[in-house]
């Protein structure tokens, strides 16, 4: 699980999870401290007390939660709510109402963590002046991500353009006759195309465009494919290049490289740390080359 940590008006607090994706866990414990830095499970305790954290957590629940919430459970508990013997944990809360809005930890980042939601409900109630510095710097952190995401977004689909040209002109040299259509020319790409696809997928991109509900050509089924998977696709599409040179029907070359492609997944999976490198390579060369194009920008302009 991805972990960052972010420092809100002086103050280190853990996120669990993945931020871009909002489904990020940021540490209640951590929170807490702010207001208590020795008592932080005592403040979160009476946070629970509340009637009015219990009725919001409730909500939270029954919207992202529904089938699994114990709605008879949550109701006990919110009708004992704000009286002056009721006590309540977060671990009895998790178990008794099977929650999932609020989750303990145990480890090097060990503690009471929440989704962001709560736990921005939970710094507004520690304060609101902190609550706004723990916004702000959650935001920076997301915004940073997604740019990084960016750019390993960009650097994988120019591997996937890298070999198209190759992979083209076999295509117009071996396939593509003086007697074919406009419309026939479209679809023999569109097949050699899916010949991958499936060698390497499982599947065609109209298959995949039906899955998710996908209209249209974009986004395409290889916008969502791995590193690996893209590294792959550039050795697939110089073979079935060399494969249609020989002659081969696509349904032998599909055989082919299906085969040639679970070997290579294979190998690129047993081999996480040479993978590692080449992502962080390739990361690289998109920084490069998205900043000549800035320097390049520049002077034209001088």
């Amino acid at each position: 699980m991805n972990t960052n940590i972010i420092n809100a008006n002086g103050n280190d607090v853990t996120i669990l999870g993945n931020i871009t994706g909002e489904d990020a866990y940021i540490s209640l414990t951590d929170i807490a401290k702010y207001k208590d830095p020795v008592n932080a499970y005592i403040i979160i305790a009476n946070w629970l007390r509340n009637r009015s954290t219990i009725e919001f957590l409730g909500l939270w629940e029954q919207i992202h939660n529904s089938d699994n919430f114990k709605p008879i459970e949550f109701d006990r508990f919110k009708n004992e709510s704000g009286s002056n013997g009721f006590v309540l944990t977060p671990k009895q809360w998790i178990e008794a109402t099977n929650a999932i809005g609020i989750v303990s930890k145990s480890g090097r980042y060990g503690g009471t963590y929440a989704h962001s939601d709560i736990a921005f409900e939970f710094a507004s109630w520690i304060s609101p002046e902190f609550k706004l510095y723990l916004i702000e710097d959650y935001k920076r952190l997301k915004k940073a991500e997604m740019e990084r995401l960016s750019i390993g977004w960009d650097a994988k689909r120019e591997l996937s353009k890298i070999n198209y040209r190759f992979h083209t002109d076999a295509i117009k040299e071996f396939l593509i006759t003086p007697e074919l259509t406009i419309q026939e020319m479209a679809y023999t790409y569109a097949s050699e195309a899916d010949v991958l696809n499936m060698a390497l997928f499982g599947k065609t991109a109209a298959q995949w465009r039906e899955e998710n509900d996908a209209n249209g050509y974009s986004p395409n089924i290889r916008d969502f494919a791995s590193v690996e998977e893209l590294v792959v696709l550039i050795n697939l599409e110089d073979t079935n290049a060399d494969l249609i040179a020989q002659g081969l029907s696509q349904i032998e070359r599909l055989k082919f490289l299906r085969a040639k492609a679970y070997k290579q997944l294979k190998t690129l999976h047993d081999n996480a740390k040479l993978l590692d490198k080449l992502k962080a390579n390739m990361i690289e060369s998109s920084v490069n080359n998205n900043v000549n194009q800035l320097t390049d920008s520049e002077k034209g302009k001088e």
